[in-house]
C-alpha cells in the first residue's frame, strides 16, 4: 500500500510541476534551459521558506507593537498615577502658604488647627497601642515629623501639618495591610473571618460612632476632609482589633514544642491492620512525659478514656471547634477548666490503640474533623506578622 500511495504522490507531483522548456533569444542566438520537476519543486520549496518567514516576521513585528503599546499605556498611567498624587501634595501646600500669607505672618491660626489635629490624632493612636508592627509603621512618620529643618516658624508648623498627613496615611496603610494579613490566616485555616466576629464588633470607638464625616468634624473641631480620612482609618484600624482578638480564640498554636511530626492528617496505612484508613489528626513523636499544651483558649468539655483514643482531653474553643488530645500518660485539667494557650494541660503517653509514645492532635469544626496542619500552619503566618 505505501508503494502506491509514493506512486499516487509521484505522479500528482509530475502533474503539478511539468516538465518545462525555457527559450530565451539574445544577441541572435538561442538558448534553451529544461526545468525538471525537481528543479520546480525547488523552487517552490524556496518560495514557501520566504513567505513563512515573512510571516512570522511580520507577526512577530506585529505583536512587538502591541506588546509596546501596553508597556506605554501602563507606563503612563504610573506617571498620571504620581502626577496626581505630586499635584495633591503641592496643592495643599500651597493652600496652606496662602493662610500663612493672609495671617501676616501670624502664625496662630494655623497653630490651633494643628493642634485640634494632633489631638484627633492622639485619640486615633490610641487604638494602635500595643498592636503588632504598628510602632514599626509608624515611625518613619513621625521621625520626618521630628526632623523640620527649616528655621523659619512658619515653615516648620506647616511640615509639622503635613507630617500629620503623612502620619495619618502610614496609620491607614497599617490597618489596611494587618486586616488583610489576618483575613488571610483565616482563610488558610479553612475558615470564614466573619463566622468568627460577632455582630458589630469591627466597629466601636469615638472616632467611628459618628457615622457622617461632617459630625465628626463638629466634634473634633477639624475640616471635614481631615475627619473623613481619620474615621476610614479608624474603620480599618478596630476592623483589624476585631480580627485579631477573634483569632486569639482559635487553636493555632503547637500543641507540643520541639517534637516532630510522625503522621499526618489524610488516608494512610493502618500501623495495626497495614490497610489504608483514614487518620483524622497529626501524630507528633516525643519520649513518655513530654508536656503537652493547649493550643488556644477554651473550657475543658472531656477528660478520660475515649476507645482507641486511651486518655483523651477535649477542649471547647466556641464557635462550633474543638480540638482533642489523645494517647496521655497523664491528665493535668478538669471537666470544666478554663485553660489559656500554652497550658500544660498533660503529658505525652503511648494508651489506647497506639505503637509507641506520642501525640495523637485532632481540629474539630462544626462536629466534623479538619486538617490540623492548616491552624498550625495559619498560626506560624501571623507570627510572623508581629
Amino acid at each position: 500500500m505505501s508503494m502506491k500511495r509514493l506512486a499516487r504522490l509521484r505522479r500528482s507531483l509530475e502533474e503539478l510541476f511539468p516538465e518545462r522548456h525555457l527559450y530565451i533569444r539574445s544577441g541572435g542566438a538561442m538558448k534553451g534551459f529544461v526545468l525538471t520537476p525537481g528543479k520546480q519543486m525547488a523552487a517552490a520549496g524556496g518560495v514557501a521558506v520566504c513567505a513563512l518567514w515573512m510571516g512570522v516576521a511580520t507577526a512577530a513585528m506585529i505583536m512587538n507593537a502591541f506588546a509596546l503599546t501596553t508597556g506605554d499605556r501602563e507606563v503612563a498611567r504610573t506617571e498620571a498615577k504620581y502626577e496626581r498624587w505630586i499635584a495633591d501634595r503641592q496643592a495643599r501646600l500651597n493652600s496652606a502658604m496662602a493662610q500663612l500669607d493672609a495671617s501676616d505672618g501670624s502664625i496662630g491660626a494655623v497653630a490651633a488647627t494643628v493642634e485640634k489635629r494632633h489631638a484627633a490624632l492622639a485619640l486615633l493612636l490610641t487604638d494602635l497601642k500595643d498592636q503588632p508592627g504598628a510602632a514599626e509603621a509608624l515611625t518613619p512618620a513621625i521621625s520626618r515629623a521630628l526632623a523640620a529643618p527649616d528655621a523659619n516658624p512658619l515653615h516648620r508648623v506647616e511640615m509639622v501639618r503635613i507630617s500629620q498627613e503623612q502620619l495619618l496615611d502610614a496609620a491607614d496603610s497599617y490597618a489596611k495591610s494587618r486586616a488583610d494579613r489576618l483575613r488571610l490566616a483565616f482563610r488558610l485555616a479553612g475558615l470564614t473571618p466573619s463566622t468568627y466576629i460577632p455582630a458589630g464588633s469591627a466597629l466601636g470607638g469615638p472616632l467611628i460612632e459618628a457615622k457622617d464625616p461632617r459630625a465628626l468634624a463638629a466634634v473634633l473641631d477639624v475640616d471635614e476632609d481631615f475627619a473623613e480620612r481619620v474615621q476610614h482609618t479608624a474603620e480599618g484600624l478596630s476592623e483589624a482589633r476585631a480580627l485579631n482578638t477573634a483569632l486569639d480564640r482559635l487553636p493555632l498554636a503547637h500543641p507540643t514544642e520541639n517534637t516532630p511530626r510522625s503522621s499526618g492528617f489524610g488516608v494512610r496505612f493502618d500501623p495495626f491492620t497495614g490497610r489504608p484508613a483514614f487518620h483524622s489528626g497529626l501524630d507528633f513523636a516525643g519520649g513518655f512525659m513530654t508536656p503537652i499544651q493547649a493550643t488556644g483558649p477554651g473550657v475543658v468539655s472531656f477528660t478520660g478514656v475515649r476507645s482507641g483514643y486511651g486518655n483523651t482531653i477535649e477542649i471547647d474553643h466556641g464557635g462550633g471547634l474543638k480540638t482533642r488530645y489523645a494517647h496521655l500518660q497523664g491528665i493535668a485539667v478538669r471537666i470544666g477548666q478554663r485553660v489559656a494557650v500554652g497550658q500544660r494541660i498533660g503529658a505525652m503517653g503511648s494508651t489506647g490503640r497506639s505503637t509507641g509514645p506520642h501525640l495523637h492532635y485532632e481540629v474539630w469544626v462544626d462536629g466534623r474533623p479538619q486538617n490540623p496542619d492548616r491552624f498550625v500552619r495559619a498560626g506560624e503566618y501571623v507570627l510572623q506578622g508581629s
